[in-house]
């Protein structure tokens, strides 16, 4: 796995204490009650990791989606 782009959607909102954990990570527009999160990966360890932190920190994931690279 090269660098990916993946979006995790968690539940709620997250404050700038959480939010500034996820480097490399932006928070991009979501519907009412959930935040979305939008970011590259250089590997799968990293991907976990960033998944075990929020978890750590009691973050209710709902989704992890793979975002497909635009120029195919």
């Amino acid at each position: 796995m090269g660098t990916e782009t993946f979006d995790i959607l968690v539940r709620g909102e997250l404050g700038p204490m959480i939010t500034d954990e996820l480097v490399g990570f932006e928070v991009v527009a979501s519907g009412p009650g959930s935040t979305r999160l939008r970011g590259e990966v250089p590997d799968q360890a990293r991907l976990m990791g960033l998944l075990d932190l929020l978890r750590g920190l009691n973050v209710e994931i709902e989704a992890v989606t793979h975002v497909p690279d635009p120029t195919g």
